[in-house]
């Protein structure tokens, strides 16, 4: 049929499938090499669906006479899957820069907490905040992210704390879910911090008893889409027994469990995640050897957030270790006011330099694992067939230059496209 398909990206050097069998997830000798195919063209449908992958010659045999809404010649350039970004806190108000001098000085993060900065200064600006300001601010953050490769990304509610401006927050991201070009995949992180005057326990009983019963009438409304549910599980935040009876009951109401655990100190909450059937964990700075095989024998990814390592001084996470028993390795940037950084090539090069992860390794860290952590890999994360039409173009010859250049991926990137739809042009 004629006009039946929106995209042909024609005569790539290579293909980076990533996955070719239908995978959910990559772990242990399957990151040894990852599906390329040399000389290939992708063709994607209207519907925004991968229709065909293959030679370059067979494809042009195939759909010959068809037409096409755009055609890309790849010649010289590799086709990769759009990255995706499993952990990220977009929404928020206030700048905290100057807390950036303050680490440099030496101040830990629980020190600048306690002294008002931190998340509690940000939950102020943010309640201040009309929706307004916070999608265009979301808006321009999310745009950053796009131009860098993302094409799915997870977003956080967290700097509200009070239900009124958590559901603010989680409003925001709907709009943004249903207006802009990215995917999104919605978190209710209402339990980012104990908010000041009230205790852990009071907290989480108000969290338990009027936040979640909300979410939960509002997405039976359509109003709003929320998939994951998170906790800061830590040490003076959250500790294991709150955490539990929050995941639990954001579990009854259908939500995945996706959580922040052992970055500050050892709390058993790997093992806390692996026990509970937690989609994912992140951080795992602080991870126990036993909670990481716990999470390996559950299939519950980890989201490793270098950035976050590198900006505070911390530890790094036992990538090694993990990627060795098995565990489902996935990346997030943690865009944040702490650790503000939107690019996931910069992610994949600190995984591979200061976590001795590979470039495979990360690659798949950055798509089909990170699909995997949002419990969205059947339909993205890797070129196949029946899959979403994400992916970028880059001007080289080899895949791994997006990896290899450090802080280059502007001049690299050049297509992004969504949907098999072109929504950035360098």
């Amino acid at each position: 049929m004629a006009g039946g398909h929106s995209l042909l990206l024609e005569n790539a050097q290579q293909v980076v499938l990533v996955c070719a069998r239908g995978e959910r997830f990559l772990a242990r000798d399957a990151l040894r090499s990852l599906a390329v195919l040399e000389g290939a063209s992708l063709v994607v449908g209207k519907d925004g669906f991968i229709k065909a992958i293959g030679p370059a010659d067979v494809i042009q045999r195939q759909f010959s006479g068809e037409t096409f809404e755009e055609i890309i010649d790849c010649s010289g350039k590799c086709i990769l899957p759009g990255l995706v970004d499993a952990h990220t806190h977009p929404v928020w108000a206030g700048e905290r820069v100057h807390e950036f001098a303050m680490k440099l000085a030496g101040a830990t993060y629980m020190e600048i907490h306690q002294a008002g900065g931190g998340i509690h200064f940000t939950v102020e600006r943010t309640r201040q905040a009309s929706e307004e300001e916070l999608f265009r601010s979301l808006q321009q953050r999310l745009q950053c992210m796009m131009r860098a490769g993302t094409t799915l990304v997870e977003c956080k509610s967290g700097y509200g704390l009070d239900l009124e401006t958590e559901l603010k927050m989680l409003r925001v991201i709907e709009r943004a879910r249903r207006e802009l070009d990215i995917g999104i995949s919605a978190t209710y992180c209402g339990a980012h911090s104990v908010p000041k005057g009230k205790t852990a326990t009071e907290a989480a009983d108000d969290i338990i008893n009027n936040h979640l019963p909300k979410l939960k009438e509002l997405g039976r409304n359509g109003e709003i889409h929320v998939d994951n549910i998170d906790v800061f599980c830590e040490k003076g935040v959250f500790d294991l027994d709150s955490t539990r009876r929050i995941l639990q009951r954001g579990k009854a109401i259908g939500l995945q469990i996706n959580f922040h655990g052992d970055e500050l100190h050892p709390m058993k909450a790997a093992e806390l995640g692996a026990e509970l059937g937690a989609q994912a964990i992140s951080h795992l700075e602080e991870v126990s050897d036993e909670g990481i095989v716990a999470m390996a024998t559950a299939r519950c990814s980890a989201i490793l957030l270098p950035t976050t390592a590198y900006m505070l001084r911390l530890k790094q996470p036992r990538a090694r270790k993990m990627l060795d028993e098995g565990v489902i390795v996935a990346l997030g940037s943690d865009f944040n006011p702490n650790a503000y950084c939107f690019s996931m090539p910069m992610v994949m090069h600190l995984a591979c330099v200061n976590m001795r992860m590979s470039m495979t390794e990360a690659l798949a860290a950055a798509t089909i694992n990170a699909a995997y952590a949002l419990g969205k890999s059947h339909t993205h994360g890797s070129l196949e067939v029946g899959k979403q039409g994400d992916l970028i173009i880059i001007n080289s010859s080899q895949w791994e230059h997006l990896i290899y250049q450090f802080g280059g991926h502007h001049e690299l990137i050049e297509y992004v496209i969504a949907k098999g739809k072109l929504i950035y042009k360098t």
